[in-house]
């Protein structure tokens, strides 16, 4: 069920699934801003993670899918360490890629990728990025 605040809707259907993903109680977070200090990517992020997660603790579906902060995350777990209220944030990105890959929708394309990149790039690099990227 949304409910109206601020004339923006509260997905709470995307929040409890993003919940059951990453097993993480989204709603723990105080907004201390440590995750963003400890993020090693935060400057190429659009948003800090600690903005994603108060966009996930309203809702905000359809905003959080337009940011690449997920995409960003290197999964060093640094926010993690550091967070006082113990939340698996690399745990919460990745279940916020799955949201997007479920709808089958990859975020990279083979053939957006310059033939020059593949010959350079490590192997073990694209199949990352494939992984990462890609439903």
């Amino acid at each position: 069920m949304a409910k109206k605040i601020s004339n923006k809707t509260i997905d709470r259907e995307f929040l409890e699934t993003l919940e059951k993903i990453s097993g993480q109680k989204v709603h723990m977070c105080f907004q201390c801003g440590t995750c963003a200090g400890a993020c090693p990517m935060c400057n190429e992020m659009d948003v800090s993670p600690r903005r994603l997660i108060r966009l996930a603790q309203l809702g905000r579906a359809e905003e959080i899918e337009a940011l690449n902060t997920c995409w960003v995350c290197a999964a060093c777990h640094s926010c993690q360490v550091l967070c006082p209220r113990g939340l698996d944030i690399p745990k919460i990105m990745e279940a916020l890629r799955l949201l997007v890959l479920r709808r089958n929708e990859d975020f990279v394309k083979l053939a957006d990728i310059p033939s020059e990149t593949i010959k350079e790039c490590p192997q073990i690099a694209l199949v990352a990025a494939f992984r990462k990227f890609t439903s």
